[in-house]
């Protein structure tokens, strides 16, 4: 079977997205870098952005609402992880990018490589929505420096868009951001001497966590 269409068969995507995705080198052969058009073989290991794929074998997709105290990750080093939530039937799954241990909210966990590749790869400009608390109010200049200008981390500039939660509370604040620099939030706010005592991821994406109880999960449809 060619490489496209067994692509395709097996993520959904069309057989120019897999094209796309060969010329991008997020597909491998056996760990090897395939050529266009390549062949596959029923004993040919295929990976698309690091997860196997396999025709006629469904993705799964579950959004969970992390409690604050777990790990993002598979390894916890002593602390629990997401996983400990999760029957083992669902370990297999990757976190479409992470919450840091302190931060709470939704989680995106999957075995679909593409929709991962979706939310995470900044050409797409996925939108994420946080409800953040501070430890003591915002004053105006800083949040007109966040806004407007942007403040300049080790690892560039970070830019949020603000909007209080509640009229009238400089503490509590919706921020929204499209990229995902690791604890981005938290050290835009620590370089102006704010804590966040709370920062709870609501959105990502088309995805919303709604009603979802703390520590719950749910099977979602891309």
């Amino acid at each position: 079977m060619r490489l496209n269409k067994y692509i395709a068969l097996s993520t959904g995507i069309s057989r120019r997205a897999a094209d796309e995705a060969v010329t991008q080198n997020r597909v491998l052969i056996n760990g090897i870098r395939p050529s266009m058009g390549q062949q596959v073989s029923d004993t040919d290991t295929v990976t698309l952005d690091n997860s196997v794929i396999t025709p006629g074998v469904d993705t799964m997709t579950i959004m969970l609402n992390k409690p604050s105290g777990y790990v993002s990750s598979r390894e916890g080093q002593g602390s629990r992880t997401v996983y400990d939530l999760l029957p083992a039937e669902l370990h297999t799954l990757k976190t479409v990018g992470r919450l840091d241990k302190d931060s709470s909210g939704l989680l995106l966990l999957t075995s679909d490589g593409t929709l991962a590749h979706e939310l995470t790869h900044p050409s797409f400009q996925k939108v994420k929505a946080y409800e953040v608390t501070l430890d003591k109010p915002l004053q105006p200049l800083h949040r007109q420096m966040i806004s407007d200008h942007g403040i300049t981390l080790e690892d560039g500039v970070s830019k949020l868009e603000l909007e209080r939660l509640h009229d009238g509370d400089e503490c509590k604040w919706i921020v929204r951001m499209h990229e995902g620099r690791n604890r981005q939030i938290r050290r835009t706010f620590e370089s102006l001497g704010y804590n966040l005592p709370r920062l709870h991821r609501t959105h990502f994406g088309k995805y919303m966590l709604g009603g979802l109880k703390l520590g719950s999960y749910t099977q979602i449809k891309r």
